[in-house]
């Protein structure tokens, strides 16, 4: 009896031992993309930061302090920064409404049993395998005033003013234009989404509502639309960062001209950190477009821990 339980306590302190003990395999995998991440990421955000208070050129050694002269001068005395800031939220709004009514009409058309369905899908969602250079290049081709796809064409019709446009050189158009591009490549990868959300309504729920009635625009608007609320979140915050973040169509397409007409932050900033070597007025630029990034992923992530905590 005595050694039974001499066993057991043994055998308890050792399972103690075991569960004290760390297993330090999983730290080991995570360790080298942690510390890639720490160095590429989060090293030079704090570095952004710290540039943004300083005069560097890119070139010198020893950067001067400034304190928020970059901020003052960027907020109170730099006309390009409220052009841009506007872009971004002209940018913002077109972003998020066009793709969205594009990309749920055509998911509710391709939902259902038609033709060559397939192929529609497929076609629609391939812009979203080019890269952003690739669709740039493509629609200043198509914007070319004189040998262009849109005015050629126009041209040939016999329509529209006898002057017909430079699309990307009127500053009325510019950024109209460039947001149209980014739209083009957008609507594919909402339709995805919302077609994604189609497929997993309960036919049950649909069934029941048309037997009460509904039918049309009531269906959609009463039933349909209510449950894919989760994707259309889904689509605003993609769309958010992206009109954000937007940098590419921009700087192969206009370089944010002309005269500054479709400038956006992150371009701006690129050009002056890298074409003008201001890399702390740069860096200030980019502190004010995480800042602005930042407070739509908070109130998102907000609003998602709120639905949790009600749920």
């Amino acid at each position: 009896m005595a050694v039974n339980t001499t066993t057991s306590i043994a055998a308890k302190s050792a399972q103690r031992a075991r569960r004290r003990r760390i297993n330090w395999v999983p730290y080991a995998f995570l360790a080298v993309p942690l510390l890639i991440y720490f160095v590429w990421v989060i090293g030079p955000t704090f570095y952004t930061f710290y540039l943004s208070v300083t005069d560097w050129d890119g070139v010198s050694r020893n950067p001067g302090y400034v304190g928020f002269a970059n901020f003052q001068r960027l907020l109170n005395d730099d006309p390009v920064f409220w052009i841009a800031l506007k872009n971004n939220l002209t940018w913002l709004g077109i972003f998020i409404t066009l793709p969205l009514l594009l990309g749920l009409s055509l998911a509710m058309i391709l939902n259902g049993q038609i033709r060559g369905d397939r192929a529609f899908k497929v076609s629609f969602y391939s812009p979203m395998v080019l890269s952003f250079v690739v669709i740039g290049l493509i629609f200043a081709w198509l914007y070319h005033p004189r040998s262009g796809l849109i005015n050629s064409t126009l041209r040939a019709l016999g329509v529209g003013p006898r002057d017909l446009p430079g699309w990307l050189a009127d500053p009325n158009l510019a950024i109209y234009c460039i947001i149209a591009a980014a739209a083009w490549r957008q609507v594919g990868y909402v339709m995805l989404l919302y077609l994604a959300g189609l497929k997993n309504i309960d036919p049950s729920l649909l069934d029941a509502a048309q037997v009460d009635g509904a039918n049309g625009w009531n269906l959609f608007r009463r039933i349909i639309f209510p449950l894919l609320m989760p994707v259309t979140v889904i689509v605003v915050v993609i769309s958010v960062i992206d009109s954000l973040r937007a940098f590419d169509l921009v700087f192969i397409m206009t370089r944010g001209g002309p005269a500054n007409a479709s400038q956006v932050l992150a371009n701006f900033m690129y050009i002056e950190a890298f074409n003008n070597y201001n890399m702390g007025y740069g860096a200030a630029i980019a502190v004010v477009l995480f800042l602005i990034s930042l407070a739509f992923i908070i109130t998102y992530l907000y609003r998602m821990l709120q639905e949790e905590l009600e749920i």
